[in-house]
């Protein structure tokens, strides 16, 4: 599977970043407390496929519970376009609705039931690997 440079920020344009990963994104609806309050889709990548290109003098985390996910999103706008998720904190859960135009293929979203987060994850089979480098190329 061939990977593309995906780029994307916070709606002021503070915070930019670009992504390697598939055209075609795996989503995640997650309905834990957080993310159902922010409606928080994301797709994970490993940290190594990720660049923060401007703005870490504008990110400011909130982090709860486990203290484990940390939540970073604009000061200015206060929006979130990546985070470090707690089921990958080797990598990062990136907002698709925040990437540029251009060149996502098609999404596939899956639910995530993060009320139940610890049974969640006990059951799927391949979130953990997702933010290992060339997880993404052993999925298609």
């Amino acid at each position: 599977m061939d990977l593309v440079k995906h780029l994307g920020g916070c709606h002021c344009g503070a915070v930019r970043f670009e992504v390697w990963s598939s055209p075609d994104l795996h989503v995640f609806h997650c309905n834990c407390s957080i993310c159902t309050k922010k409606q928080n889709h994301h797709f994970i990548v490993p940290k190594s496929r990720f660049t923060l290109l401007q703005g870490v003098d504008n990110l400011t985390t909130y982090t709860f519970n486990t203290h484990v996910a940390k939540h970073t999103f604009c000061r200015t706008c206060g929006v979130q376009s990546f985070y470090t998720p707690r089921s990958n904190p080797d990598g990062y859960g990136v907002a698709p609705h925040c990437l540029d135009p251009g060149t996502v293929r098609s999404i596939m979203v899956e639910k995530f039931c993060g009320e139940q987060w610890e049974e969640s994850m006990q059951a799927h089979n391949s979130i953990k690997d997702m933010s290992k480098p060339g997880a993404d190329l052993l999925q298609k």
